[in-house]
């Protein structure tokens, strides 16, 4: 006794096909007698339409939806018919690259996130973490934490160096994407909107520190992020970062061909630039960020001539406070990558 696939059983003629074009919408082409699908959709002919998909199974509902969203948003983009705020959002495009993100965030660096209870459900909150990893994917990991991990999930702007904002076709996306170049007058004007933003004092000094350095913080500058902090009114949350030091192991800085193409310095792996675009791919090390307890600026009373003293002595409890935490992270630590 033989058994036979729905396929095979004569179906009643359904009318219309049931297969999906590539904008997600019904083919708008006959059944054949008997059948679900057209000649163009029929799983059994090694033939093709334009605009039609050949799938095994029919489509889900699910995805369709999707593809018709997309192409929703990929009409209304070309009339122009978008918005951006001051600064550049753009949350059309941060929609759609937000699986992305989840996904590196999830499965290739499998961030481990704790003390998100100590960021604010909202008003404004000045975050200052350390920096590294040769390209800035650390601001871009803080900034998922609070979105995956935070039971009231914000958007974070982080003020990014100016150097990266001078990198051609880079400086559109990364508006797009949230983020400010570093100053003092984006940070405070971020601050007084209630906002959340990420600054990282170390600048180029974190990103672009040697293997023989790692986790070995670098001077935070003069302080300026508290002095942004102070006059916005907003509180301090040291961040600690453990895990983006090793995604790209810079073993040596070939300084005379930064000099050439202008930047701070080239790096130079075990992979770059000897495995070509490979030797760009981050290794996938386990990471950890750590939201430390807010230092209260607006709580904070002082005369205006201890100014200075007060901007010195706060900024050497952050990076403390950080250092302190990458150290305890590391005493604990199994290994690189788990």
């Amino acid at each position: 006794m033989t058994s036979s696939s729905p396929k095979d059983k004569p179906e009643k003629d359904s009318g219309q096909c049931q297969g999906a074009t590539l904008k997600g919408e019904q083919c708008k082409n006959k059944a054949l007698p008997g059948q679900r699908y057209c000649k163009m959709h029929d799983h059994k002919e090694d033939s093709s339409c334009p605009g039609a998909v050949k799938e095994p199974e029919e489509w889900s509902p699910e995805t369709i939806s999707s593809l018709r969203e997309l192409f929703k948003l990929l009409r209304r983009r070309s009339t122009g018919k978008y918005d951006v705020d001051e600064h550049g959002l753009d949350m059309d495009i941060l929609e759609q690259l937000r699986p992305v993100a989840r996904w590196i965030y999830h499965k290739w660096w499998r961030v481990t996130a704790t003390g998100v209870e100590n960021v604010p459900a909202q008003g404004r909150a000045l975050l200052v973490a350390n920096h590294s990893g040769v390209l800035p994917f650390d601001g871009a990991m803080v900034i998922m934490a609070i979105q995956e991990e935070h039971p009231e999930p914000r958007l974070v702007r982080a003020l990014v160096l100016s150097l990266f904002f001078g990198i051609p076709f880079t400086a559109p996306f990364l508006s797009k994407m949230g983020q400010v170049q570093a100053n003092p007058e984006n940070a405070e004007r971020l601050l007084k909107d209630d906002q959340l933003a990420l600054v990282f004092p170390e600048g180029v000094k974190g990103i672009g520190k040697p293997w023989r350095r790692r986790y070995q913080l670098a001077r935070f500058g003069r302080g300026g992020f508290v002095r942004v902090a102070m006059n916005a009114s907003a509180p301090i949350i040291p961040v600690s970062v453990v895990g983006a030091e090793e995604i790209y192991p810079h073993i040596f800085n070939f300084k005379f061909l930064a000099s050439l193409v202008g930047i701070p310095y080239f790096p130079i792996t075990p992979f770059w630039p000897w495995l070509g675009p490979l030797g760009m791919v981050p290794l996938p090390t386990k990471w950890y960020i750590h939201f430390a307890e807010p230092i209260q600026i607006p709580e904070m009373k002082y005369r205006r001539s201890e100014e200075s003293l007060l901007v010195t002595k706060i900024s050497n409890q952050v990076r403390d406070t950080i250092q302190r935490c990458i150290h305890e992270r590391l005493k604990v630590r199994r290994s690189v990558f788990f």
